[in-house]
């Protein structure tokens, strides 16, 4: 099934519950089954149920390939306590569903949940407050330059005093153009840079329904943006928010492994599971997810851009969120995110579980730590998994510092000093990113372009064998016949004679040429 697309907006993870339910209700075959020596009519067993969703929530861009078996069996079992099916006598509400061929049905009662309204007069009061918010940036305060107040987070020592000279210097040069910029000043344009960038990057008219503007807090921002290591992780001045020595040590040894630095480990069998229940223990003991209940909407509304075409988009979008974060929670999923991906591609690790492979094991046991709602809602295994899943693959990128961000903030400044900008409408002097989509394709081209590409590819490997120098022939003969089971007509493209086959070895064709057939003479008799 192709996804509608859920567009951004507020209670995202209802309407895609909505989505969800009505094409399972549409589309699950029904028939008749029998059962203790008794028919039953338009049912269905939780094996076929389970078949059938689990190939729905692979194919749907919403959730992805990285949806499992078990998850599909939970989203079961969450249909059946809300009453989106109900076992064929009638009865609802438990959650004793497994794959196996108890029989089901679907209710007359419609499974779609109400959206909540907002009152139209607290939307008004946000507007209004935002509008408010936006025009005192540009009220520039003519009272002298004062203390910053402080705010829990600060800027390093190092960091402070640079900032403080540099400060005075620009008030040197600029004493009689500039105009005096307080402290609260710097931190509004802060967040309405940041805002404005990620409502141009969603491409959404408005971010009232997906964030409030008082969420957003600059100090947070800067101290992001401002104290990183070399490898762009945050550096905590405070070292009681950091996590504990003994959960970096497990992390720092499942992340090298085998090449961890500390060569004192044990190594009987089963460390390596030990080593990782462990961290998997304290990431799901934290009081809340990563990306904080507060940010749980704007997460999920960004999950809906995690599609082929629009990766440029949802990466951007995603770093700009991850900077919102408080730098203690940014911290521990920039380190999250490093060890899980290198674990995941980690030929030499051995298996941390029986039944489930390693990437599958990290997305299953971390997702809920990452992203999750104050409230339980149905979706939020699933859409953790695939935010799960993206940020594994490119967190080094959304985890990195924009450093148009911060040429964008230090312009609006300048202006704002120079009192070249007296109200919003003027708008930002830095270029704000741009994005050109592919054009859409059907879902024909699509199949089309995509075995095209995996047969090209499958080419590029065939030649690779054939190229192969260090390859010893008997090996590389071996890989041969084994390509020729495997890709009959790719083989045949390449070597189409046996001639074109035995040239690659110097060999003899396989099949010898048929023999030029003489006429035989005609005997005449000797006798006349």
């Amino acid at each position: 099934m192709e996804s509608r697309g859920v567009p951004p907006g507020p209670y995202r993870a209802t309407k895609l519950w909505n989505e969800v339910t009505t094409s399972f209700r549409a589309g699950m075959p029904l028939r008749k089954h029998r059962q203790h020596f008794k028919k039953y009519g338009n049912c269905f067993t939780a094996g076929e149920a389970v078949d059938w969703l689990y190939d729905l929530l692979r194919n749907n861009s919403n959730f992805g390939p990285e949806v499992t078996r078990q998850q599909t069996i939970q989203l079961l079992r969450k249909f059946l306590k809300n009453h989106v099916i109900e076992d064929i006598k009638g009865k609802w509400g438990s959650e004793n569903v497994d794959d196996n061929n108890q029989l089901f049905r679907f209710p007359a009662t419609s499974p779609l949940k109400t959206l909540p309204r907002r009152h139209p007069e607290l939307r008004k009061n946000n507007i209004e407050n935002f509008s408010k918010d936006k025009d005192s940036i540009f009220k520039l305060r003519n009272l002298s330059r004062r203390t910053p107040k402080k705010h829990g987070l600060h800027l390093s020592q190092e960091n402070a005093e640079k900032t403080k000279h540099e400060m005075i210097k620009e008030d040197q040069e600029n004493a009689v153009d500039n105009r005096e910029l307080s402290q609260e000043d710097v931190e509004e344009v802060w967040r309405y840079v940041t805002l404005i960038y990620l409502q141009t990057i969603l491409g959404v008219p408005s971010l009232e329904e997906v964030i409030n503007p008082k969420q957003v807090i600059p100090q947070y921002i800067m101290y992001n943006m401002a104290n990183t290591s070399k490898h762009g992780v945050v550096i905590l001045q405070n070292k009681s928010d950091d996590l504990p020595h003994w959960v970096l040590s497990a992390m720092k040894c499942l992340a090298n492994w085998p090449r961890s630095n500390d060569m004192n480990n044990p190594t009987y069998i089963g460390f390596e599971r030990d080593v990782f229940r462990t961290i998997a223990d304290y990431f799901l003991d934290l009081p809340e997810p990563l990306l904080t209940f507060e940010y749980y909407e704007l997460f999920v509304n960004i999950l809906g851009l995690l599609q082929p075409h629009l990766e440029r988009v949802a990466i951007d979008a995603l770093q700009l969120c991850c900077l919102l974060l408080p730098p203690p929670n940014r911290r521990k999923l920039q380190l999250l995110m490093r060890m899980i991906s290198r674990i995941s591609q980690n030929i030499d690790m051995p298996k941390l579980h029986d039944a489930m492979g390693t990437r599958s094991l990290m997305i299953h046991t971390f997702s809920r730590c990452v992203l999750c709602c104050a409230e339980e809602v149905d979706l939020d295994e699933l859409l953790a998994a695939r935010l799960v899943s993206f940020l594994m693959d490119h967190h080094q990128e959304v985890l990195q510092v924009p450093s148009y961000l911060q040429t964008a903030v230090e312009k609006h400044l300048d202006y704002l000093k120079k009192g070249h900008i007296d109200n919003p409408g003027d708008g930002l002097f830095a270029p704000l990113p741009t994005y050109s989509y592919c054009k859409q394709i059907s879902a024909q081209e699509f199949d089309e372009q995509k075995v095209s590409t995996s047969q090209a590819a499958i080419a590029e490997l065939l030649e690779n064998i054939i190229k192969n120098k260090s390859l010893p022939l008997k090996e590389k003969r071996k890989k041969l016949k084994q390509f020729q089971k495997e890709y009959p007509l790719i083989y045949q493209q390449k070597f189409p004679t046996t001639e074109s086959e035995a040239a690659l070895f110097g060999d003899k064709p396989t099949i010898k040429q048929p023999m030029l057939i003489l006429r035989k003479p005609k005997f005449r008799s000797l006798r006349y």
